[in-house]
């Protein structure tokens, strides 16, 4: 078979709107979605545990079970997408997620182990997302603009967030939490068509992409782009990966705690009623999306400017985690919840500088096999969602209170930047 047909450059030579910003996008609209599959049931829970009589424990079951199947797809999603290309396999993971969405209020009313199950699916199917879209990144993206690349995508988790909590209250008062499933599911299986017909694996193989910036993108792409084999040893002697493991772990942390049960804790600490729930628990995401696409930008001016790339990580990284945790150690003396909010706020538009830290260090580290390094990282990251997520409902089952887990959460962002700081680099390692 011929070369794809090009689409035209301008005459010019730069295309009014390159290709590679429409991939961006998609992806980026996909990351939306996967947290707007992911947090919707952080609202839901509250009519779904009323009317299936869920105590905290059980409820802390059902937030975490995603992060069960999560776990299982990281690395191996990771290994396809760098070795046969991310856009079938991302495709894949919306197709499988959106189904698992769709289904959960089927699954609820069967029994609460199907309802564990489709939680269970919706995480194998999101577990390829991140790993496709940092190989698809290393491909299809100049150097110059990555960190601004993923910190677009990292702000797609809170657009979905935000989108999430905006409208979870509104679908559920006007027609039941099972319409919200159902519309999100929808919602996917578009998005599905949608990026099968306008994206590709990578731009040699995409017929929509301009001959200048295929040509661009090729001059400065590694040499090496496709992982045939990849060095697992040398992955994991590298102190540089375990820095941005242990990064991601943390950060994760804090950030599934946050996301899943900040509902929760207004509507169980201060009373905030379920119609407002919502409003209250958008603000910290609301403000982190600012953070996180402002961090990007930051550090790849830094970096434009003669600033190492290691110091930008390890100081962007550094201000993440401290931040927070001062915030969160404060957030148990707060009286109401626009107090509470306001710190927790911080908290998490804080940790949302990481992406432009270890969020986008693997592609420092090891631009080839990128896609590998994110699904071990968010593999093992994928572990304090599993525990911390169901340990929350246990802690506040045994003490009434959300105290503690704020400061649990303070001593690992702490441990976090400890090691950031000893084992992070911004060079090229493998």
């Amino acid at each position: 078979m011929g070369e794809p047909a090009r689409a035209r450059d301008t005459p010019s030579g730069i295309p009014r709107w390159p290709q590679r910003y429409t991939v961006v996008a998609l992806f980026f609209l996909g990351t939306a979605l996967c947290y707007i599959d992911r947090i919707s049931i952080s609202v839901a829970i509250i009519p779904l545990a009323r009317q299936f009589g869920y105590n905290s424990a059980a409820q802390g079951l059902v937030l975490s079970a995603v992060f069960w199947g999560y776990l299982w797809t990281q690395l191996v999603g990771g290994w396809m997408a760098d070795r046969f290309g991310g856009h079938r396999v991302l495709a894949a993971g919306v197709a499988i997620w959106s189904l698992a969405t769709f289904v959960t209020p089927l699954a609820a009313a069967a029994a609460f182990s199907a309802l564990l199950a489709a939680r269970v699916l919706l995480g194998l199917g999101e577990g390829v997302n991140f790993p496709s879209i940092h190989s698809l990144t290393a491909r299809w993206t100049l150097p110059s603009e990555r960190a601004r690349v993923l910190s677009v995508n990292y702000s797609g988790m809170y657009v979905g967030t935000v989108a999430a909590l905006s409208a979870s209250p509104l679908i559920i008062t006007s027609l039941g939490w099972p319409a919200l499933f159902y519309i999100s599911g929808a919602l996917g299986a578009a998005w599905v068509v949608v990026w099968l017909y306008l994206a590709a694996d990578r731009p040699e193989t995409s017929s929509r992409i301009g001959a200048a910036e295929l040509e661009l993108i090729m001059s400065l792409r590694s040499a090496a782009p496709r992982a045939v084999r990849v060095p697992w040893a040398a992955i994991a002697r590298e102190r540089a990966v375990w820095a941005i493991v242990v990064a991601h772990f943390c950060s994760n942390f804090g950030f599934n705690i946050l996301l899943l049960w900040l509902p929760t804790y207004l509507h169980h600490t201060f009373g905030v009623p379920l119609e407002r729930v919502g409003g209250y628990s958008i603000i910290p995401w609301i403000v982190t999306f600012f953070t996180i696409t402002f961090s990007g930008w930051v550090a790849d001016a830094l970096i434009a400017r003669g600033l190492g790339v290691g110091t930008v990580r390890k100081s962007m990284q550094t201000a993440a985690f401290a931040i927070g945790a001062i915030s969160l150690l404060a957030v148990p003396a707060a009286g109401s919840p626009a107090m509470a909010v306001a710190l927790l706020t911080v908290a998490a538009s804080a940790n949302g500088i990481s992406s432009a830290a270890f969020g986008v260090n693997h592609l420092d580290v090891a631009p080839t096999y990128a896609g590998i390094l994110m699904g071990i990282s968010n593999t093992i990251a994928t572990i304090p969602g599993i525990i911390g997520v169901a340990a929350t409902g246990l802690i506040v089952q045994a003490t009434r209170s959300f105290s503690a887990v704020f400061i649990l959460i303070a001593a690992f962002y702490g441990l976090g930047m400890f090691f950031y700081l000893r084992w992070a680099s911004g060079e090229q390692m493998i």
